[in-house]
This record gives structure tokens, C-alpha cells and sequence, in this order.
């Protein structure tokens, strides 16, 4: 994703209506474990679902990444005058429980991981959003929930559905590196446009890799209560922009 983009387009729609931001950390994860060394791993469910492995001495890097790009997001939109407040440390707005076990496939096998800092969501404190929104800033949360095993690697789109139905949001943007959910993947003609409520189970089914976490996610806003959800191209200029105008993926209900 175009940081640099995104933020310009960020602090253009901030003027016009109230919103929130969740990021994620993958690509600056990424290069801090290039720059220690550290193997990058991920954990694939049964089911197909993968995600980043976090084990102990990985939270520490993964709570830095995140400080780090919540950060970066601050000062974009500042510089663009555009107010905004980071929910991170001990103002972390988003609560989960770790996952005490993971099913993960292994070389054809299914083994029980125990080790890993990740979590489910369990709920979502929204009224220090409200006054923050209500104040005139932007709300700038990372992809971490605090639990009672401390801070918790959680997924950073599913993160965004939790919040923006804690916030009775009527859009959801999911930013990605392609254009949108595929039926095809990677044919650009089986690009799907619209997916109505009736066919989000078989677009769970088109999705591929990570995409998989996105459409399970919107299904999850959606349920939630948000009245749309936009899976659109990170890499383009007004990315978010462009999603509100047609671009992308539309699920509603």
C-alpha cells in the first residue's frame, strides 16, 4: 500500500466526514525481521486461513512495528492538517482472548501450536473513539488487542470489522494489493464487482490466501451492522477515494 497516498486521501475525506483508521503492520513487520534475521512464519489453518506466527520473542518486534506505523499515519495526517490520535500502548481501544492452541497444517499434518500471541476479538471499547471523532480528530488504531496475556497479534482486517461496527460506521474500506476479490484468481476478468449478502458464503470460497481473512472480515461487518463493505486497490492514487466512487469489491447486505 502507497502510505503516502493513503494519508492524502485520509485527511481529504476527514474534512468531509467523520472516520477511523486500523492498519496493519505486514511490510514493516517484514523488514524489521530481515534487519534481526528473524525467519518470518506463518500459521495455516485446516481450513485455510493463515496468519503470522508470534511467539514470544516475536511480540516484542511485532509491538514495535506497530507503534512504528501508527506513527507514521499520525504524522501523514498532521502534516495534511488533519488531527489525529493514536489508541496504542495503554490506550489500545480493542480487547481479545489468546488462543491457547492453534490447529495448524505442518507438512501435511495438523499440529497444535501453543507458543503463538495471537487472539480473537472480544470486544471493542468505543466511546474514547466517539470523543475522539467528536473532538475533530481521527482515530488511529493498530492491529493489537490488549488481553490478560498481555498485547495480541490480531488480524488487522477483522480488527477494522469490530471497529467499525463498535462505531455504527455505514462504510468499511478494506485496503489490499490487487484490485478486489476474484472468482478466478488471478484472472483480471473474473474480477467480481458486487457480491450480495445470498453469495458471501461462495465468495469465501473464491477467495485465495489472505484474501480469504478480507471476505471474513466484511461477512463480519456486515453482520455487525455496517451497511457496506469496500475491498479495494491500496497501490493507486486516492485509493479510498476511488473505492467510494466504484472501484473494487462491494459486499452489502
Amino acid at each position: 500500500m502507497d502510505l503516502h497516498a493513503a494519508c492524502a486521501d485520509l485527511a481529504a475525506i476527514a474534512q468531509a466526514r467523520p472516520l477511523a483508521v486500523v492498519h496493519g503492520v505486514s511490510a514493516t513487520m517484514d523488514k524489521r525481521c530481515r534487519e534481526l534475521g528473524i525467519k518470518v512464519q506463518t500459521l495455516t489453518s485446516p481450513s485455510g486461513h493463515s496468519s503470522r506466527y508470534t511467539p514470544p520473542a516475536l511480540r516484542d518486534v511485532y509491538v514495535q512495528a506497530a507503534e512504528t506505523v501508527n506513527q507514521q499515519i499520525i504524522e501523514g495526517l498532521s502534516q495534511r492538517d488533519c488531527a489525529a490520535t493514536g489508541f496504542i500502548g495503554a490506550q489500545i481501544a480493542v480487547f481479545g482472548e489468546r488462543k491457547k492452541a492453534i490447529r495448524s497444517l505442518v507438512k501435511g499434518r495438523i499440529r497444535l501450536v501453543r507458543d503463538d500471541y495471537s487472539g480473537r476479538i472480544s470486544s471493542v471499547s468505543a466511546l474514547p473513539l466517539r470523543e475522539c471523532i467528536a473532538a475533530g480528530s481521527v482515530p488511529v488504531l493498530p492491529p493489537m488487542a490488549q488481553s490478560a496475556d498481555g498485547a495480541l497479534n490480531v488480524d488487522g482486517d477483522r480488527a477494522a470489522a469490530a471497529v467499525a461496527a463498535a462505531l455504527g460506521a455505514d462504510t468499511l474500506i478494506i485496503l489490499s494489493n490487487v484490485r478486489g476479490l476474484y472468482r478466478d484468481f488471478p484472472r483480471e476478468d473474473s474480477l467480481v464487482s458486487e457480491v450480495p449478502a445470498t453469495q458471501l458464503e461462495s465468495a469465501l470460497g473464491w477467495a485465495q490466501g489472505r484474501m480469504k481473512r478480507k471476505v471474513l472480515a466484511a461477512q463480519e461487518a456486515l453482520q455487525g451492522g455496517v451497511s457496506r463493505v469496500i475491498i479495494a486497490d491500496g497501490r493507486q492514487p486516492q485509493p479510498l477515494r476511488q473505492a467510494l466512487a466504484g472501484a473494487g469489491t462491494r459486499f452489502s447486505k
